[in-house]
Parts: structure tokens; C-alpha cells; sequence
């Protein structure tokens, strides 16, 4: 045998050496494992790394568009904020306007009463004392100055109720709208106890408003439906109450003459008038007034029809109370 192996050697140094290449062997594997565990580890601490690296990029990214979003903001309200300067500039100039209008109708209105008394006086005082010296057509000419001086009366009266309507402080009470209508419609038609027309009323809900306005808004509303229903055979008024339109709306409905709708931008304009005055008498200031009553208590008018058909006018306000 060779000399140095351990089969040369004693046999309690080769067991010694034996034992000690096992404890090798046994710490080799364990310095392996140690390694594979330090490798894995490692792979797992790059791939923590790498998604901390991804979170924080997604955290860059929500950043900018947090930023984005709070310059998107900024110019936001800063257009909202020139906006409302616009609207205000916008809102002084009209109420300069309607103070500039409201004092001319009311300056015209007035300055114009002296010259009609004199026109509709002359006129009342040769009928009277000339009549013998006139002869049918001198007399039908006289007759046309009283008209039409009385006409340009109720002119005058309705631009004067229109110009004040904006310097009217409103007084709100719980208005009776049941009341109101049927009361309205009893002394239209007092001023015409020949017609036969029918009536019918639905119930309505209350209203919190200024009673002597809405008044007349009914008055108004229901003049026109009695007025373009005359000579209509089975006249019908119907008012009431709508819940499905426009979140609540009060109606006044007829089986009158109606109109054509492409004229219905015209309808509330001040003398504006969609039938001749020889057919159906009126001022031109009634649905003016009414549409401007209306808009006082936040609310629209408006209304939908057919020539020879009839008409439906429509009107909402904020204060409706649905008892």
C-alpha cells in the first residue's frame, strides 16, 4: 500500500480523519444550501425591488395626472370665476336697462294721457253738439276717433301696468288656486251673460305666491280662452293641473281659433298679437304681463296649439304646495 492512506494509517487516525470528511461534507452541503437560499433570496429581494421600482413610477404617474387634474381645476374655476364677472357686468347692465325702459313707458304712458282725454273729449263733445250738422259718414268718422282714442287708453293702461310690474314689491301668501280660478271665471263671464260656455275644472294644488299677481295671470290667461272661444259652437274651458309636465304645471285649455306655432316666439311680446284687432279686441299686453308675473315667481309660461283647434297655455312656479 502507499505510504500516507488511510489504510497505512492507525485506525483510530483513520476514523478521526473519516469523521472529519464527513463534517466537511456535511458543512460543503450546508454552505450549498446557504448559498441557494442567499441566491433565492436575492431573485426575491431584486423582484421586490423591481415592483417597489414599479410602484413607485405608477406613484410618479398618479402624481402628474394628480397635478394635471388640480391645473385642470384651476382653469376651471378660473373660468367659472370670469364667468360669474360676466354674468354680473351682464345682469348690472340689464337692470340698467330695465329701469331706463321701465321710466320711459311710464314717462311716455303718462305724457300721452293729456293729449288723448283732449282727443276722446273733442271728439265725445261734436258728437254731441254737431251731430244734426254731420252726416252718416262725418258721424262713423267720429266714431272711429272715440274707438281708437279708447283703445289707445287700454294701450296706454297696459304699458303702465308693465312698467310698474318691476318695481312691484311681491307680498306672498298661500293662494287658493281652486278659488281663484272659479272666481276669475265667473266675473269673466259676467261681462258676457249671452255666451254658454262650459267650464271644468280639475283640482289644483295651492300656491305660495302674491295673490293680487297671480290673479292676474288667471284673469289674463282666461280672458284669452273666453275671448277666442266667442262664436265657437260647444265652447269648453278646462283648467287644471298637470304633474307630469315640467315637474307641475297649471294649464288653462280652450277649443278656440288657436294659432299657428311658428309664430309662438311672439306670443308674450309686448304688443304682439298673432290675430287682427277687428277679429279679437285686446291691448297686446295681457300675455306680457302674465309671462313676466310668471318669471317673478320662478317659473316659465308658454303654450301649445292648432289653428281652428284651440289653445293650451302652460305656467309653472317654484312655489307650488301639493296637498
Amino acid at each position: 500500500m502507499t505510504s500516507g492512506s488511510p489504510d497505512s494509517l492507525p485506525a483510530n487516525e483513520a476514523a478521526q480523519l473519516q469523521e472529519r470528511l464527513q463534517r466537511l461534507s456535511k458543512a460543503h452541503r450546508g454552505a450549498l444550501k446557504a448559498l441557494d437560499s442567499s441566491i433565492l433570496e436575492g431573485r426575491e429581494l431584486r423582484q421586490v425591488n423591481a415592483a417597489a421600482m414599479n410602484i413607485l413610477e405608477d406613484l410618479e404617474e398618479e402624481r402628474r395626472r394628480s397635478f394635471d387634474t388640480q391645473r385642470a381645476l384651476i382653469n376651471i374655476l378660473e373660468d367659472i370665476e370670469e364667468e360669474r364677472r360676466e354674468v354680473e357686468r351682464t345682469r348690472a347692465v340689464l337692470e340698467t336697462v330695465n329701469r331706463e325702459l321701465e321710466a320711459f313707458s311710464y314717462s311716455v304712458s303718462h305724457d300721452l294721457r293729456a293729449p288723448l282725454r283732449a282727443i276722446s273729449g273733442f271728439s265725445r263733445a261734436i258728437a254731441e253738439d254737431c251731430t244734426e250738422s254731420l252726416d252718416e259718414e262725418g258721424r262713423r268718422y267720429l266714431r272711429l276717433i272715440q274707438d281708437n282714442a279708447d283703445r289707445m287708453g287700454t294701450l296706454i293702461d297696459g304699458l303702465l301696468a308693465f312698467s310698474r310690474l318691476g318695481r312691484k314689491r311681491m307680498n306672498t301668501s298661500d293662494v287658493d288656486m281652486d278659488k281663484m280660478f272659479e272666481e276669475v271665471f265667473r266675473e269673466v263671464m259676467e261681462q258676457e251673460p249671452e255666451r254658454d260656455v262650459e267650464f271644468v275644472r280639475d283640482p289644483m294644488p295651492r300656491l305660495n305666491g302674491d295673490a293680487v299677481m297671480l290673479r292676474q295671470v288667471v284673469v289674463n290667461l282666461l280672458s284669452n280662452a273666453v275671448k277666442f272661444t266667442r262664436g265657437r259652437q260647444g265652447a269648453m274651458i278646462k283648467v287644471g293641473y298637470a304633474a307630469d309636465v315640467e315637474g307641475g304645471a297649471y294649464y288653462v285649455k280652450d277649443n278656440g281659433a288657436g294659432f299657428d306655432m311658428q309664430y309662438a316666439d311672439k306670443l308674450f311680446g309686448v304688443f304682439e298679437r298673432l290675430h287682427p284687432t277687428e277679429a279679437f279686441e285686446g291691448s297686446g299686453v295681457g300675455l306680457a304681463l302674465v309671462e313676466r308675473i310668471v318669471v317673478r315667481h320662478g317659473g316659465k309660461v308658454w303654450a301649445t296649439s292648432l289653428p281652428g283647434e284651440g289653445t293650451t297655455f302652460f305656467f309653472t312656479t317654484s312655489g307650488v304646495k301639493v296637498t
